[in-house]
């Protein structure tokens, strides 16, 4: 249990640390696409837009399954 925990917080601190980096940093679309050393590791539009599929198509097939 503790293990997964671990991993767990592991994968938190992680996402957080990056978005925390990223939030610092100025994208390369607001400079222009000579401006990579300010690029970003993630792209966060597309993260979220990902994440917002995943959770509506989980809510949907929850409701799916919890109406049988």
């Amino acid at each position: 249990m503790q293990t997964f925990f671990g991993m767990i917080l592991g994968a938190l601190l992680l996402a957080g640390s990056v978005y925390v980096y990223d939030s610092m940093r100025t994208s390369s679309v607001a400079n222009g696409e000579v401006a990579t050393s300010n690029r970003t590791i993630v792209n966060w539009d597309v993260a979220k837009a990902d994440w917002d599929a995943l959770r509506d198509r989980a809510h949907k097939d929850w409701v799916r399954i919890s109406s049988k």
